[in-house]
């Protein structure tokens, strides 16, 4: 008699989750589901006639109810507040969230809207301006908007992360002493900063090239908040200048288009000083959160794609990269230059 073994990460036929998303949300007869991303998270394009939608499956004890319904609120708040994002849509009952009983245990389901467009990797100075002053939108709307989610504290972000990272690289290896050296010296730059001039807010805490959209009239649509949270405003602007020092080689490119961001950003809401000086800081402590999430959640990834070779490239030519651009660890957390 064959031995039934539990899963720990399963991914469900697209095929029969059609019926199911159609019969949820009244769709019409002809809707179909494909699968588009499979990770922490599993993403599926659902298409019924004309029209098209986005089904998340949240990996099992990824995010709690509580969890996604608070992301589900936010992105209410800031839709109405005329932020353009993917939005959560209720069933045909007025429910959210859907519960499924996946082969590895309880998983939950939210249908969004459509992010209409394409990513790209890498655009005009023009969109970045025209990004700088959506997310100085966004942070209008959502200083001072508490969520009952995680809060990402620099114990959070740096502490709790090299635990779940240590069993992926050597405690001699290079890259885990840069880690350990970064994580003191950006321990010490975030605890000493002077905290009343640092916007607190909920935080998308994600937002690049890869969460989102721009259609060809140039209009730019954010989606997935999964990790949304608590924290400094300030770590979704450093996070956005460290995810385009990676894909712009070119560094007068590079300050270019920062200058135009950050101009586009100021346009609507100044940064102060302190905010200015720790950028490079608060996007290092979001680096350090999402290297743990990758091996926290290793069994979500592909074991070709999560190894110690994967960690070493990325730390280097991408978290290293910026440290060392930065001057950090060198005295005090020098500024972004700007204007």
């Amino acid at each position: 008699m064959p031995t039934s073994i539990p899963a720990s990460s399963a991914i469900l036929s697209a095929a029969h989750l059609a019926p199911f998303v159609q019969q949820q949300y009244a769709l019409g007869h002809e809707t179909t589901c494909q699968l588009i991303k499979a990770g922490v998270n599993h993403t599926y394009l659902v298409t019924a006639g004309d029209k098209r939608f986005v089904f998340r499956i949240y990996s099992l004890n990824w995010r709690t109810r509580t969890d996604i319904t608070e992301e589900i609120r936010l992105l209410k708040h800031v839709r109405k507040g005329g932020i353009p994002v993917s939005y959560a849509l209720p069933d045909a009952s007025g429910q959210y969230v859907q519960e499924i009983d996946a082969p590895e245990g309880l998983r939950y389901g939210v249908l969004f809207s459509f992010a209409e467009g394409q990513k790209i990797l890498t655009f005009s100075e023009e969109r970045h301006e025209e990004m700088g002053r959506i997310m100085a939108r966004l942070h209008q709307l959502t200083e001072g908007f508490a969520l009952d989610r995680a809060t990402y504290t620099p114990t959070y972000l740096l502490v709790d992360s090299l635990p779940k990272i240590a069993p992926f690289l050597p405690a001699d290896s290079p890259e885990m002493q840069f880690l350990q050296t970064a994580q003191a010296s950006l321990l010490t730059e975030l605890t000493n900063a002077d905290q009343t001039q640092l916007r607190q807010g909920a935080l998308h805490l994600d937002i690049w090239f890869d969460n989102l959209n721009i259609d060809p009239a140039g209009t730019i649509t954010l989606f997935d908040f999964d990790f949304c949270g608590n924290g400094p405003l300030a770590t979704d602007v450093g996070y956005y200048l460290m995810q385009l020092h990676s894909t712009e080689a070119d560094e007068a490119e590079f300050r270019r288009k920062k200058d135009r961001f950050l101009a586009g950003y100021e346009s609507v809401r100044p940064l102060s000083a302190e905010e200015k000086r720790l950028l490079p800081a608060l996007s290092m402590g979001v680096y350090f959160f999402f290297l743990g999430v990758q091996c926290e959640r290793f069994d979500n990834w592909s074991n070709v794609f999560l190894n110690e070779l994967h960690l070493t490239r990325l730390i280097n030519l991408r978290v290293k990269r910026w440290y060392d651009f930065n001057g950090l660890g060198v005295d005090r957390c020098l500024p972004i230059a700007l204007p």
